[in-house]
């Protein structure tokens, strides 16, 4: 008896499941891709390509292993579970993880190449083995050499099935992965050009959508992107992800309506499926971050400093790495944004000085201390910054630090050498999407200098080359009205 109530409440929960993915799958966009997997594995395996268009990689992999559990024979699930493992746009790649899925289809090319179903299929297959290094031409190379070969083999992909809008998706991501040294105009165009033959027939195509926001990620090209931004959301709303990526258009275009209201329902989708899975909430990640810097822009300051005392709370436990530089980015814009310089004592934490979170905590402190006026502090601070993992942005917020303890000794021709050689270093940096990497962008900081300095005309063209950066940004935006009314710009503005 027992046995017949166990294969009952069995049946009845995978029926279940399978109606919660089925309906799920219909709030992830719409895509078209024939294969030869089991009738029984359609419905997870096409769930799991628009997860993975999504970037929803968890899961993606859990659609993928559900398909391949139904059809152990279906090469493409296995394909689709180790795309799973590449993040092309945040530069990572798990090969290892990759391999592992791969080994289970076959231990070799070629044994996984006899389980294809089709020649598309063993294309699809050779693809991955391209990428994770399995080909002659392929084996050995760095991942950024793998990068460029699978891209390669995506175009030839492409050539072949012109009318394969996965092909052809998958080709404009892996044009966006040789991106390596940054953000770069000619590869980001080129990958539009393609994304858009997509687009253009099928517009509720999540990856076409996704990666088109992508490519036009930045202030010159933003307005490109604004269908994308404002049907995504719509196009997939039970991926967390494609909520929030509707807020990289808005916030290159200064938008802080559209990136807060993307960033709040970004949250909330995501908190309801990890209660779902009985997972941790993510209150020191990648949404909360971008949600506080959307609520600072618009002078919500008790909603951007909720959201850090969330964020707070959590790291006084066992933080992740992510989670500490969450916590040290947050509290840097917060601090500086809101120019309460003595908030940065209330909002302390032990860093480890080799991490990445060191170097916006450690030039926080002391860009504060300075505005404290507790130079002493500030050099305890720059000293800690100076010993922070090495990186351009480093670098750049030295020059800053130390520039402004030069003005303060009263040395202030070398000081505004060095906040000079800040901004041209930071100019040379290629544009980043998102908030400031640095947490007081240099030209607004110069231009702050000047202010002070009554040199109102210098100070006025530094914030409106900020603002070219950063458009609508609050505190150059206040900085670029204030100097103009003070150096008589005004008029020239009308």
């Amino acid at each position: 008896m027992k046995n017949v109530l166990f294969l009952f409440l069995s049946v009845v929960l995978t029926m279940s499941l399978a109606r919660t993915s089925q309906a799920q799958s219909k709030l992830l966009g719409e895509i078209d891709f024939p294969n030869s997997g089991a009738e029984a594995a359609q419905s997870d395996f096409i769930e799991g390509v628009k997860f993975l268009h999504n970037f929803e990689y968890e899961d993606a992999e859990r659609a993928f292993k559900r398909a391949r559990d139904i059809d152990p024979s279906f090469a493409l699930a296995y394909w689709g579970e180790a795309m799973t493992h590449n993040h092309p746009i945040w530069y990572r790649q798990y090969r290892d993880d990759a391999m592992a899925v791969l080994n289970q289809l076959g231990q070799t090319v070629r044994q996984r190449q006899e389980k294809a179903g089709t020649q598309r299929e063993k294309d699809y297959l050779m693809s991955l083995e391209v990428l994770y290094g399995n080909t002659p031409e392929s084996s050995g190379k760095s991942k950024e050499e793998r990068d460029d070969l699978y891209m390669e083999t995506m175009k030839e992909l492409h050539e072949k099935y012109p009318d394969d809008h996965e092909i052809t998706a998958f080709y404009g991501l892996s044009i966006l992965g040789t991106a390596h040294e940054g953000r770069d105009y000619f590869i980001y165009m080129k990958a539009a050009a393609e994304l858009f033959d997509v687009w253009n027939e099928n517009q509720k195509h999540p990856g076409a959508a996704h990666y088109l926001i992508h490519s036009f990620d930045d202030p010159v090209h933003a307005p490109l992107g604004l269908p994308m931004a404002k049907a995504y959301s719509e196009i997939a709303p039970a991926a967390a992800h494609a909520q929030h990526m509707t807020s990289h258009i808005f916030l290159a275009l200064g938008m802080w309506d559209g990136v807060i209201d993307a960033n709040e329902t970004a949250r909330d989708v995501q908190t309801a499926r990890q209660a779902e899975l009985n997972e941790a909430l993510t209150v020191c990640g990648h949404y909360p971050w971008w949600l506080q810097y959307g609520y600072l822009q618009e002078g919500r300051v008790q909603d951007a400093m909720s959201v850090l005392e969330t964020c707070s709370e959590r790291i006084e436990g066992d933080p992740s790495q992510s989670e500490m530089w969450h916590f040290a980015v947050m509290r840097g814009h917060y601090i500086v944004d809101t120019e309460n310089w003595g908030d940065a004592k209330n909002w302390m934490a032990e860093i480890d000085a080799e991490s990445y979170a060191a170097r916006n905590f450690y030039f926080t402190s002391a860009l504060a201390a300075i505005h404290r006026d507790e130079m002493s502090e500030a050099r305890d601070y720059l000293e800690k910054l100076e010993q922070s993992p090495d990186a351009p942005e480093r670098d750049i917020q030295l020059n800053q630090i130390r520039g402004l303890l030069l003005i303060a000794e009263g040395r202030t021709d070398e000081g505004l050498d060095l906040l000079n050689q800040a901004v041209a270093a930071e100019l040379e940096l290629p544009v980043d999407f998102g908030p400031p990497s640095i947490v007081k962008p240099s030209l607004e900081l110069l231009g702050d200098v000047l202010m002070e300095m009554g040199n109102h005309s210098e100070a006025h063209e530094a914030y409106q080359k900020q603002l070219e950066r950063t458009p609508n940004r609050m505190r150059s935006v206040s900085g670029t009205e204030k100097s103009a009314q003070l150096s008589g710009a005004a008029a020239s503005m009308q």
